[in-house]
């Protein structure tokens, strides 16, 4: 029973005293109506909402509930964590390092194969700004501080009078919160957009990385291996941040050149005064005399060198500490690196390399001395910064859409040769011949500057702006150049024309294809044999950068054949890199819900296809799931703890083969099948469009002020043209879920009774292959979070009744169905296997059910008159992100 659980006690303690202490607060403020519907029960009691106005103050006591239950839940996720470390050991937390490191122990690997795993391990998130954050930064930064105050009131060695201190501070935080709105009023702008990341990247990254390393050694030595291994930065895994907030402009009209630009700039800075920052506490520790302290003759050189380097400026940091040869080569290196921030024209440092070589100088000058300890607790971590996060701090992806890229070379080309029939005529047989023949010459299409057309002349301008960047500041905060909607040989070469137009080497940057339909992940292999056997890709790159597209090829084909063919496609192109002596970087959009990946990293990292990661991984980290997994700083240290060795453990079926079981591959290829042919059946249903427009608020989310990009690529009203993040945000809104569910139950139905063949090899491989249970725990997931009740009354919002109830009995039909099937695969009672989530659902039902009541009866008003500027559009959209809070998931 989960009243028997401690983690479950805990949790409903701590929600009892949250509500008692914003009860306290709605008290004083004179709320007394307020107050009555908040209780100390675990869930809220019915309301009667049908009595009175329904009033704001009412969502807003809702929404804040719900996220209050949120921090609560978030917080004893960690200290259960702490509990059964301190119960079991280090390996018992599923993900781990402490877990990877056993099972490594148990297949029999050395401490060196081991340490050669980790070494060879790179994890590379990449933070977006896709439009599903829809609460505002200052309410991010309230939840955190609370959060702080509920962590301190674990501590058993707090006094009364402590503990009734931190009650009030936190009764102060929510009345902050309570006096503040929460909901982007205006749209947010792209600089508002990038100040969020650039907080997560200057605040929160470099911290969650430290505390993720110390669970690394932790855990390394909990095992009783040799802590010494570990005694430079190459010892740990690879770090690198990604952004694509001002370089990625697929469907979004506002990020130009300038934009791009300036992030370049802002990336920079923020990195150079982050490692000024780590150099002044480094030199801080550092007070070491030369009295006491015999000072190798070859530092003094250095430190005469470098004196003599920087000229009359050295002679002050020589002055400050006289006797200090340590802290005044550090001085010496402030100097010059504050050269390098200020561009003042004095010597500065040309690059985060040779910062790196003046670290490694003041390293051996200390392993001469036997500072060995120094260099442990106070060096290392400088340098290991300095070489994930470098003078650039995250490197900016550049990401179009194919069709964008079309139009720009049509008008090149009508500027260029007028002879030519516009290219978007030309066969691909046609676009590759001409491509490749161009590309044998460096010769631009045209001198710089030269105006084509819009689409051609933002595309060259963004190409322009990063080389002016790099020839002035070289190439570290460059990522890749993305082509989204990737489907033939050309698409990729195009890119290669665009390079050569603004003077960009092709052999220094990667041209990422992206595949996000269904039918573009079936031919992928194809796609990328082309492109590795061209004779103008270059060969020089340790890895092949390969997007896979989530959030589309869900859309297109529902969940299942989305994870099936996006394993498949993995599977493909890893063997087909493989004979052509490449590796593979696979890079995963997926976003925070299950329908576009999103899930527990050690499970997502189990599912894929063994030795299909090769020991570089990049992932997109995108809306709301930046603040859920990165904003407390456990929570950060244990997600990135969670990619690390998850990664490495995946990394290890690549550097040391195993046999790979004889998992079901026609039984799930066919599964696959029926669950897309029934997805699709009822999406290109005729009425399909008119049923999802009326039973789903997908009409206020186009109006929401979430994020700064349309959403909807070109304004079209069709399935095709919405994109992914909308569809998924409106059909959770409704508690349908359909998008991580649909489909699945009539397959198994349908695979069973007509193949059963199949279907036992499916039953018989449910708890060993880590890609089915993955889909089936998903799914019931997904399943478990739809609400019958609630999709009902969405669904009477249609106004014409047959078409209402018709797609209603087919949603409800395989809902049921599904939940039946899925049930008798996985076994044991679902309410003893689920308890946590079961636990989460009925905490919140109630509180949820309110909201709801608000929201059909806000849309059925707001419908009636369809004006965009209405209060009622405010309303609904406060209601929204009160919904997006409790349910913890929108896109």
């Amino acid at each position: 029973m989960a009243t028997d659980n401690p983690l479950f006690k805990k949790t409903n303690q701590d929600l009892k005293f949250l509500t008692r202490c914003f009860q306290k607060v709605l008290h004083q403020l004179g709320e007394f109506e307020l107050e009555k519907i908040l209780t100390q029960k675990p869930v809220l009691p019915e309301i009667d909402w049908e009595a009175g106005e329904l009033e704001e103050k009412h969502i807003q006591v809702l929404s804040i509930y719900l996220q209050l239950m949120n921090l609560i839940e978030e917080n004893a996720a960690v200290q259960g964590r702490r509990k059964r470390i301190n119960e079991k050991g280090v390996d018992s937390i599923r993900g781990s390092w402490g877990e990877t490191l056993a099972r490594w122990q148990d297949q029999g690997w050395t401490e060196t194969q081991m340490l050669d795993c980790i070494r060879n391990t790179q994890v590379y998130p990449v933070l977006t700004a896709h439009p599903t954050e829809a609460k505002r930064k200052s309410i991010l930064e309230l939840h955190r501080e609370i959060y702080l105050n509920l962590v301190k009131l674990e501590n058993n060695s707090y006094s009364r009078l402590e503990k009734q201190g931190l009650e009030r501070e936190i009764m102060a935080l929510l009345e902050r919160w309570w006096r503040s709105g929460e909901v982007y009023l205006e749209k947010p702008t792209l600089e508002m957009e990038r100040n969020n990341v650039m907080h997560y990247f200057s605040n929160v990254f470099p911290r969650a990385l430290q505390k993720a390393d110390q669970q690394l050694m932790e855990s390394w030595i909990a095992m009783g291996f040799d802590p010494s291994r570990f005694d430079t930065a190459s010892s740990f895994p690879d770090f690198q941040l990604g952004s694509w907030v001002g370089g990625d402009r697929d469907g979004h009209p506002y990020v130009t050149a300038d934009f791009t630009k300036n992030t370049l700039l802002e990336h920079r800075q923020t990195a150079l005064s982050l490692v000024r920052e780590k150099l002044q506490h480094l030199g801080a520790q550092m007070s070491f005399s030369d009295i006491r302290n015999p000072v190798p003759h070859g530092f003094r050189e250095q430190i005469r060198e470098k004196s003599e380097f920087l000229g009359e400026e050295s002679e002050t940091a020589l002055r400050r500490n006289p006797r200090e040869p340590w802290r005044q080569f550090i001085n010496l290196m402030l100097i010059q690196l504050e050269n390098t921030l200020q561009e003042n024209g004095q010597p500065a440092y040309a690059d985060s390399k040779e910062l790196q070589d003046d670290l490694q100088i003041l390293r051996q000058s200390l392993l001469e001395i036997d500072a060995i300890s120094i260099v442990q607790q106070f060096l290392l971590p400088v340098e290991r910064h300095v070489s994930c996060f470098g003078f650039h701090l995250a490197r900016l992806d550049i990401r179009q859409n194919s069709s964008y890229h079309e139009k720009a070379i049509d008008q090149i080309l009508a500027g260029t040769f007028t002879e030519l029939m516009p290219y978007s005529t030309w066969s691909e047989k046609e676009r590759v011949k001409f491509i490749s023949e161009e590309l044998k010459s460096n010769r631009p299409f045209a001198f710089s500057g030269k105006t084509f057309g819009p689409e051609a002349d933002k595309v060259l301008a963004s190409y322009q702006c990063v080389k002016n960047h790099i020839e002035q500041y070289g190439d570290e905060g460059i990522g890749s150049f993305i082509v989204s909607m990737t489907r033939s040989l050309s698409d990729l070469l195009l890119v290669y024309l665009f390079l050569r137009e603004a003077g960009l080497d092709r052999n220094r940057y990667q041209v990422v294809p992206l595949f996000e339909t269904i039918e573009d992940l079936q031919q992928s292999d194809s796609v990328l044999d082309e492109f590795l056997s061209h004779e103008s890709y270059p060969g020089n790159f340790a890895f092949q950068e390969v997007m896979l597209g989530y959030s589309d090829s869900n859309k297109d084909g529902g969940i299942t054949a989305s994870r099936w063919n996006i394993y498949q496609a993995e599977q493909k192109l890893t063997d087909l890199a493989k004979s052509h002596g490449k590796r593979l970087r696979f890079f995963h959009g997926i976003g925070g819900t299950i329908s576009r990946g999103g899930g527990k990293y050690h499970r997502f990292l189990e599912s894929m296809p063994q030795g299909s990661l090769q020991g570089s991984i990049k992932i997109t980290v995108q809306g709301e799931t930046i603040s859920q997994q990165f904003a407390n700083l456990l929570t950060a240290g244990y997600n990135l703890e969670m990619l690390f060795s998850g990664t490495a453990l995946q990394t290890g079926y690549t550097l040391l083969p195993k046999e790979i079981p004889d998992f079901p591959i026609d039984a799930m290829q066919q599964l696959s099948e029926f669950a897309q042919d029934h997805y699709q059946k009822l999406i290109r249903h005729p009425d399909f469009l008119e049923f999802y427009g009326e039973a789903t608020p997908i009409d206020v989310l186009e109006l929401s002020k979430i994020g700064s990009r349309p959403a909807r690529r070109t304004g079209k009203r069709s399935l095709e043209d919405l994109r992914a993040i909308p569809w998924v945000f409106s059909w959770s809104q409704s508690r349908f879920n359909l998008t991580g569910w649909y489909g699945l139950g009539s397959a198994i139905k349908t695979i069973r009774e007509s193949h059963p063949d199949l279907f036992k090899k499916l039953q018989a491989n449910t708890q060993s292959w880590p890609l089915l249970r993955y889909i089936l725990i998903q799914v019931e997931t997904n399943l478990l979070n739809a609400d019958q009740e609630i999709m009902n009354q969405y669904a009477g919002l249609v106004k014409n009744r047959e078409t209402g109830v018709t797609f209603t009995k087919w949603i409800m039909d395989e809902h049921q169905l599904s939940l039946e099937e899925i049930g008798e695969l996985l076994g044991k009672e679902r309410e003893n296997r689920r308890i946590g989530l079961l636990d989460s659902i009925n905490r919140r039902k109630n509180a949820l059910h309110g909201l709801h009541q608000l929201q059909l009866k806000n849309l059925k008003l707001w419908r009636a008159s369809k004006e965009p500027d209405s209060p009622l559009v405010t309303r609904l959209l406060k209601i929204t992100t009160a919904l997006s809070s409790g349910l913890k998931n929108t896109g």
